[in-house]
């Protein structure tokens, strides 16, 4: 059967790509050596599989469609956005377990929305650029939750979700070896007269949680708590839920954690790591 190898929690900002030049030097490349980091240990966990949990940002979605999670089964390629400052290109898809995971959810619960065809924007591409496609032959399957814009997905749901996920991995027959990936966060403010704001103490505070795999911590949050202490920007967590979800027994270690007011987010990185 297929078997969960590892997992990440990891940034989506746009502007590790868009705007390095408006960060100050060290931090930018202690960012960019962290996603090195993780795109190393993708290779030495021999996985040939990442699930990339993030959101959109009003770029795939709008006011018409506002899926609660939605899966990517089929062609796959970004990013959505032309200013990243690298072009669009194919990404693989590993279809078959997208596909049963896909109707794993459909026979416990979960009423997927599903894309055939998929452009990601940076809320995904960002982390499958800098972590994944390093890894030449490693395929992505994207799933996007509501947690940039309302009505979000509830963060209990958000655990449920990671869980189903990580129950379909290991129904899946076959051998691949998967690795989770949670993206976004973590304090930031997205349109807002305080943009630019970051809060180390909440980026501490949600750190420590995944340090200790205490995903169930996260999930008492109150959302009007997040939306204080960390801004609109810290919905994010949810995704981090979901990978910390999809983990058997883990413990979290944190590879690099750096406030970027000019990147206009507390960026953090960490690994979550099988437990014996």
């Amino acid at each position: 059967m297929a078997h969960i190898v590892g997992g990440f929690c990891v940034p989506h900002d746009p502007a590790i790509t868009a705007f390095p030049e408006v960060a100050n030097k060290r931090q930018a490349a202690n960012i960019m050596a962290g996603f090195e980091r993780v795109a190393k240990r993708v290779g030495e966990l021999e996985a040939d599989t990442a699930i990339v949990v993030g959101d959109d940002h009003f770029a795939l979605f709008g006011p018409h469609c506002l899926p609660q999670f939605l899966i990517g089964i089929g062609d796959v390629e970004g990013p959505e956005e032309n200013w990243m400052r690298f072009d669009r290109y194919p990404v693989p898809n590993n279809v078959p377990l997208a596909e049963h995971i896909m109707n794993y959810g459909f026979d416990h619960g979960f009423d997927w929305s599903v894309a055939k065809s998929l452009v990601l924007d940076h809320g995904t591409m960002i982390p499958v650029h800098l972590a994944v496609t390093p890894n030449p032959g490693v395929r992505t399957i994207p799933i996007y939750t509501a947690s940039a814009v309302t009505p979000l997905l509830r963060l209990k749901r958000a655990l449920a979700l990671g869980r189903m996920i990580g129950d379909a991995v290991a129904a899946f027959p076959g051998n691949d070896r998967v690795v989770v990936m949670g993206c976004g966060g973590i304090s930031h403010r997205v349109g807002t007269s305080d943009m630019g704001q970051v809060n180390q103490g909440f980026d501490q505070m949600i750190l420590d949680m995944v340090v200790r795999g205490d995903v169930e911590a996260m999930t008492e949050l109150d959302d009007a708590y997040v939306l204080r202490e960390g801004g609109n920007g810290a919905f994010e967590i949810r995704n981090w839920i979901v990978a910390m979800g999809a983990m058997p027994r883990f413990r979290g270690e944190v590879i690099c954690y750096e406030p970027i007011p000019e990147w206009i987010t507390g960026l953090g990185l960490a690994e979550l790591k099988l437990a014996a």
